[in-house]
């Protein structure tokens, strides 16, 4: 058993020297008998004189062995108790002339767990040659981490007597699932689960995702309803909104995936760059759901639709927007279509239901002759040629110093929405230099900055950065006018100084970003045109005028109107830079 267990995979690996390989080489014999009245009767009978045994190995051996016959045809006899007591056989023993009765005792239950590879099977008296049937040993098992001295044991130690072989070849051991505090659940301290509790508000996929992914396997993991919401939020919640943006502008710019030209290659950097991390993506999930490994698979399926959401989406959505339906917009939905239909694939195993509803309405209500489920549907494959590693690292150095500009400006107290001047980054090496020219107008938009520069330009700010900051650490710091994010090897330094122009021009997205949450809830439709009114000081109203182009593109506006609507009890009161403006919206 010993040798036989090295050629079984573990995961984790370290159970099969560690846990169960101890619990071999120290093995000790297999009392196999219990006390109990349910269970498999163990088939040996005892003479009541001479205390001779007999071990009955078949049906047939008890027929011919039975004194009292066995009353009913061989395929109907109960094996079970109370049945199999019934039948005595005449002693074994040529000099004894005593009954030998059944010993009361049954099978250990853990003996019955261990045959299930061949009672399953009806082995032997039916498929003699399951080895060669390939019906054993069988590719995978999962249970908790106890069970090393349970049903893994049994099951490899029946193996082993049976066939000289493990009866299983890859197996996983789950750890322990532990209250949100990290202590082990029990009913007397009070912190024990109901599943139904979850389920009732989550749904099964929430619970399988975080379950999934909070841990690998072997290890504990924490568990509560708070953690198993966050999932929902944070993952299932984002692809949803994914799918439900995809499908409303599809709705509306009546979009179908057969408008997609045939050999349709994407040409825009932001469609290259998410479909080769998509592809990227389907070979690392293939990979390690071969390798057992569903934590990592989920894992990164979960930074794929993070960096779905919000990069490839938030960066795309004028493209959506735009009224005509020019070829640029439908390589967006080519390639949005086709990011939604492979992660739903991807994600069938670990979230089934989710998977089902996209794929039932992306895939099977456009083409009815493909498969009738997810679950029944080709694994994905990928493409190699969508594949573009050097845009991929572009992007990455895009979204981290993004990410870090972001940082910079909370610290300094400044919205994204107020433009800014001047991004001086510094990155780790001459190949992210270039990186960076690439992706310069990506930064930009990004975090809202007029011109990116180098520390070089700004004289001084590099020594001051440096002397404040203490080697390898990250943190963020006010140094003259700037506000400097410092991480991993990289800084970023946002000049927060702001000129006149650019507080107006703050000032009218902010303006505009309050209309649109008018629209919303307003609950006006995607497409509703909208007449705006307004009543604002002149600093304000003088933005309008100058932007109003501007506002009434993001706003889908007809016209702007200074003044009060006919109907006064939609106008709403907001404050904008310490300044009072009422805004009413209506449809046009």
């Amino acid at each position: 058993m010993v040798e036989g267990n090295g050629n079984i995979e573990w995961h984790p690996e370290y159970i099969r020297d560690g846990r169960f390989g101890e619990w071999l080489r120290n093995n000790i014999d297999w009392a196999i008998s219990r006390e109990r009245y349910w269970g498999t009767p163990i088939p040996i009978w005892r003479c009541s004189l001479c205390q001779a045994l007999e071990c009955v190995g078949s049906v047939e051996e008890l027929k011919s062995l039975a004194s009292t016959g066995l009353g009913v045809e061989l395929d109907d006899l109960d094996l079970h108790r109370p049945h199999i007591d019934s039948i005595t056989l005449s002693c074994s023993s040529e000099s004894c002339s005593g009954t030998m009765y059944r010993i009361p005792e049954v099978m250990d239950a853990w003996f019955d767990s261990g045959a299930m590879p061949y009672a399953q099977w009806h082995y032997p008296f039916e498929n003699d040659d399951i080895v060669t049937q390939g019906l054993f040993p069988a590719d995978y098992i999962c249970e908790a981490v106890d069970q090393t001295r349970g049903w893994f044991y049994s099951l490899h130690a029946l193996g082993t007597l049976l066939h000289n072989q493990p009866a299983y070849k890859n197996v996983i051991c789950l750890g322990l699932i532990l209250d949100g505090r990290g202590r082990k659940m029990s009913k007397r301290i009070g912190n024990v689960v109901e599943p139904n509790s979850i389920l009732d508000v989550t749904g099964a996929d929430a619970l399988r995702w975080y379950l999934f992914t909070a841990s690998h396997p072997g290890e504990p993991r924490r568990f509560s309803d708070k953690l198993v919401n966050e999932t929902l939020r944070r993952v299932l919640l984002t692809l949803w909104n994914v799918y439900s943006f995809f499908v409303n502008y599809a709705t509306i710019d009546n979009f179908s995936p057969k408008d997609i030209p045939d050999g349709w290659k994407p040409e825009n950097e932001l469609d290259r760059w998410i479909l080769s991390e998509l592809n990227v993506l389907v070979n690392q999930v293939d990979t390690l759901l071969e390798d057992y490994n569903p934590t990592d698979a989920g894992r990164r399926i979960q930074e794929f639709i993070d960096g779905l959401s919000n990069w490839y989406v938030r960066r795309s959505r004028r493209r959506f927007w735009r009224s005509e339906n020019d070829s640029d917009k439908i390589s967006a939905y080519a390639t949005l279509y086709s990011c939604l239909c492979t992660t739903s694939k991807l994600m069938a195993p670990l979230a089934p239901f989710i998977a089902e509803e996209m794929y039932q309405n992306l895939v099977k209500s456009v083409d009815d002759s493909v498969v009738d489920s997810v679950h029944l549907a080709d694994f994905p494959e990928s493409d190699a040629s969508l594949i573009d590693e050097s845009l991929m690292e572009a992007t990455r150095l895009a979204m981290k110093v993004s990410s870090m500009g972001r940082a910079a400006r909370s610290k300094a107290g400044l919205k994204v929405r107020q433009p800014l001047s001047t991004i001086a980054i510094k990155t780790r090496n001459a190949d992210e230099e270039k990186y960076l020219e690439w992706v310069t107008s990506q930064v930009l938009e990004e975090l809202n900055v007029k011109e990116i520069v180098t520390f070089s330009k700004i004289a001084g700010l590099l020594e001051k950065v440096e002397s404040e900051v203490e080697k390898n650490v990250d943190v963020i710091v006010s140094i003259d006018t700037f506000s400097v994010a410092v991480e991993s090897g990289y800084m970023v330094a946002l000049d927060s100084h702001l000129s006149e122009s650019l507080i107006e021009e703050g000032l009218a997205r902010e303006l505009a970003h309050r209309i649109q949450n008018m629209r919303k809830d307003a609950n006006f439709d995607l497409t509703d045109r909208i007449i705006i009114y307004y009543e604002a000081p002149d600093a304000v109203a003088s933005v309008i005028s100058n932007y109003g182009d501007y506002i009434s593109q993001e706003t889908l506006s007809d016209s702007i109107l200074k003044g009060k609507p006919e109907d006064p009890s939609g106008i709403v009161a907001h404050t904008i830079n310490g300044m009072e403006v009422s805004i009413a919206v209506k449809k046009a």
